[in-house]
């Protein structure tokens, strides 16, 4: 059990030399992209739900 877990992380410590990580620029300009689109999508869900919250009260409050 020992020596495979042993050799899990050689194997682990090895794969993740392999990767290509991005630069700090790329980083960060994804991350603005995914925060960004979070956001905007958040906005639109919020304003469908006020839409269909209040054709909902009209027709059964009418």
């Amino acid at each position: 059990m020992t020596n495979k877990l042993i050799q899990y992380f050689i194997d682990s410590k090895a794969e993740l030399k392999k990767v290509t990580w991005p630069t700090k620029k790329e980083a960060v300009r994804a991350s603005l992209l995914v925060i960004s689109i979070s956001l905007l999508t958040a906005l639109f869900l919020g304003f469908v739900d006020i839409l269909l919250n209040k054709g909902l009260e009209r027709i059964l409050y009418s």
